[in-house]
């Protein structure tokens, strides 16, 4: 994966609806980001075109009128992902353990800036 800063917009599947949008950090191993409602943390490894990894998912702030994808929860929730990327894009898959059930969601990434 590209160093660097990356937009993020994702969609929930399995006829769920929710989606999300912010931006990450992805650097040597490192995620960070967020967007209005949320924070995410996490680490990731990769090999050739794919990466894996784990990201945490963290409320900051109290969403008054929409609901965050994975927000309204008091606890922080994990994440499992998996991808491929470019010099300039990435996609991924991910689940997430929201309470007690699962949710699969899919996103794309977009390479914004360097980060090193």
């Amino acid at each position: 994966m590209r160093n660097g800063l990356y937009s993020i917009h994702a969609d929930l599947l399995d006829g769920r609806s929710g989606k999300g949008s912010g931006v990450a950090v992805f650097l040597n191993g490192r995620i960070l980001g967020g967007d209005a409602y949320l924070y995410y943390t996490g680490s990731y490894v990769t090999s050739g075109s794919t990466f894996k990894g784990e990201v945490t998912v963290s409320q900051h702030t109290p969403s008054p009128d929409e609901s965050p994808l994975f927000g309204g929860q008091k606890e922080p929730v994990g994440i499992g992902v998996s991808g491929t990327w470019t010099d300039t894009s990435a996609t991924m898959q991910g689940t997430a353990l929201v309470g007690k059930s699962s949710q699969l969601f899919k996103a794309t990434l977009r390479w914004l800036a360097p980060a090193d």
